[in-house]
């Protein structure tokens, strides 16, 4: 072990440290497809009695119309969140009717490109944005891939840890700078060993024939509706024939966040010449928001963004150069269907000490050879990560996966130990152990377990997913809310409908007025 981990591990071990780490913070975004009964893609709008999903704070919709977001609060307790998220999937059950929640990240059979409905937000000026935006993705992209879903996973340590550390490293600069510091630290490492998630947690190996559209692919038939690779554990995260060639060029460094945001900033202010050729109106009407590489800095795909909560008007890079960085959202988990809500508190007290070793453990900055590397090992755990024997890079040597794994689950140890200490109890352990017996025993990752349930029930993808779509619905329905708590529901929804209808009611000034401005936002810190 490092001795700057150690070092760390003993100051947090100490008496007077030990309960900071319980004051962790955990929030989490689930995206799922509404269905109907035929396991289609659900046309109807977004349900009211939802709310509104420009102003609903818990439940909104992603890109379509179609794609549910549940949004938990932000809890110290991970079992707390997902106790929180079960609820808003038993509300949304209450409201569904016939519809069903597709249970896996890859999207069930789907419409006609043209008929994939763009998620509509009213005529204020933030709702139009929002759907401008959309089409914009729908003009750069395509619709298909805008329809699949996953679980981001957000957190941060307590903002007592940092001056702490800082003190005890003697750190030069503001509280501020090496929070922000710690927080890219912590994404480099990400960068570095999230291949080994897609790996214990990738659970997309197959997908609905039609979703590649006629194209091109390295994929393989299981079965007339069904493609898949054999050792695959996320084709969501893999590149399946979508490079953006927009963004090829456009990998934000990560040594500081000024690095970091300036990339950011450059991208969203350059134009790039394929939408330029397109222009932003089309027959009088906007068709994406500029054309320039990103339209807004979201539309960067990441599998980890650094964050800060932001105030009304304020772009989130905005916050971010103000404020420094808040905590990180990890985007690149998938839906597990075998689980209702897609993940578990195992999962999640992982994640935990995971996350945890990144933020603590070295990390020296990235060249572009381990770059590189991270990414390529990423991409082959995504394509193969079950494939007997297989080889990563690790400092310009291959390493067998297996090999690395066992060694950083033995390091991450530690940090589930400490986090085991300040909580009480040996949950976080337990976790790890999960995840090391997967390690021995590939069959047990959920990868291997979609396929094999596939094979078990002679069923395709889409079969399988509406089966396990079935299964979740009977579990959410079988045990309704309180009337306390569905009134609550109810409550929330009919006040984000009255604030969508107020914020209409009284919105001045003009769109396109209001898309320059926004646009000059970013402009005006670019110099």
């Amino acid at each position: 072990m490092s001795e700057l981990l150690n070092r760390r591990l003993a100051l947090l071990g100490e008496r007077a440290n030990l309960s900071l780490l319980e004051q962790c913070l955990h929030g989490i975004e689930r995206e799922c497809l509404r269905v109907t009964g035929e396991g289609r893609l659900a046309q109807t709008p977004h349900p009211e009695e939802l709310g509104s999903a420009l102003t609903n704070e818990q439940i909104t919709t992603d890109y379509s119309e179609s794609l549910l977001e549940f949004i938990t609060p932000a809890l110290p307790d991970p079992a707390d969140t997902l106790a929180s998220l079960d609820k808003i999937h038993r509300f949304a059950y209450s409201k569904l009717g016939n519809e069903y929640l597709w249970s896996p990240s890859m999207p069930c059979p789907l419409p006609a490109e043209e008929d994939i409905p763009i998620a509509y937000y009213g005529t204020s000026n933030i709702g139009q944005l929002k759907y401008v935006y959309r089409k914009g993705l729908a003009l750069r992209y395509g619709k298909t891939m805008q329809c699949i879903a996953g679980i981001h996973y957000n957190f941060s340590l307590p903002e007592q840890l940092w001056p702490l550390l800082k003190a005890a490293e003697g750190f030069v600069g503001t509280d501020r700078d090496y929070q922000s510091s710690a927080y890219i630290a912590l994404i480099r490492n990400f960068r570095r060993y999230s291949w080994l998630l897609m790996y214990l947690f990738g659970a997309s190996p197959a997908l609905d024939a039609g979703f590649l559209r006629g194209r091109s692919h390295q994929l393989e038939q299981l079965d007339p509706d069904t493609l898949y690779l054999p050792y695959a554990t996320s084709l969501r995260m893999s590149d399946l024939g979508y490079q953006s060639n927009a963004q090829a060029g456009l990998t934000p460094c990560y040594n500081d966040l000024s690095s970091y945001t300036d990339s950011l900033r450059k991208a969203v202010a350059t134009p790039y010449a394929p939408y330029v050729e397109i222009g932003t109106h089309k027959d009088g009407e906007w068709v994406q928001l500029n054309t320039n590489i990103l339209q807004i800095e979201n539309e960067y795909y990441s599998n980890i963004r650094p964050k800060r909560v932001t105030y009304t008007g304020e772009r989130p890079i905005q916050a971010l150069m103000a404020r420094g960085i808040q905590y990180v959202e990890v985007r690149c988990l998938d839906i597990n269907p075998f689980l209702p809500m897609g993940i578990d508190l195992t999962e999640s007290r992982f994640l935990d000490a995971f996350l945890l070793y990144c933020a603590l453990n070295d990390s020296p900055l990235l060249t572009d050879n381990s770059c590189g590397n991270a990414s390529s090992n990423f991409l082959s755990v995504v394509k193969e990560g079950r494939r007997p024997g297989l080889q990563l890079q690790r400092e310009g040597q291959p390493v067998d996966l297996k090999e690395w794994a066992g060694e950083l689950l033995e390091k991450i140890a530690p940090l589930a130990a400490l986090l085991d200490q300040s909580h009480g109890g040996d949950a976080h352990n337990k976790a790890l152990d999960a995840q090391l017996a997967k390690v021995k025993d590939p069959s047990l990752t959920p990868s291997a377990q979609v396929l094999a349930a596939m094979a078990e029930h002679k069923e395709s993808f889409s079969q399988f997913s509406m089966r396990q779509s079935q299964a979740h619905a009977a579990y959410f329905r079988s045990e309704p809310l309180s009337s306390d708590e569905q009134a609550t529901f109810e409550a929330r929804a009919r006040s984000s409908l009255a604030e969508q209808v107020e914020l209409e009611k009284n919105e001045v000034g003009d769109f396109d007025v209001f898309v320059g401005s926004y646009q000059a936002s970013i402009l005006a810190i670019s110099n």
